[in-house]
């Protein structure tokens, strides 16, 4: 069982952020701290800069830069339609696949 929930989580990370995303922008350390509140599980930091880095390159998140004061400039990941496409992809994925191991 351990190692479906790590295939389903750490090793798949892009569908729950942008599921997160999907709701507002966020910056990188933001993402994993929401992942970790709302789905029980804190996503690897390196993986998930890759993770983001390759949803970037794919079109599926666009970035931004916001000025902090006296702190340095934060990157936010905000998701673009076609980033909305794929999760919804990925969720029409996960309940069928839910349909048929439930059947």
């Amino acid at each position: 069982m351990a190692r479906i929930k790590r295939k389903t989580t750490t090793e798949m990370i892009w569908p729950y952020f942008l599921k997160l995303l999907k709701e507002r922008p966020m910056y990188g350390y933001e993402l994993r701290q929401e992942a970790q509140k709302r789905f029980g599980w804190k996503p690897p930091t390196v993986t998930s800069y890759l993770v983001l880095y390759s949803l970037e390159k794919g079109g599926y998140v666009t970035v931004s830069w916001k000025e902090q004061r006296g702190k340095p400039a934060r990157k936010y990941y905000k998701i673009t339609k076609k980033g909305e496409e794929l999760l919804q992809e990925a969720i029409d994925y996960f309940k069928e696949t839910y349909t048929k191991l439930a059947a």
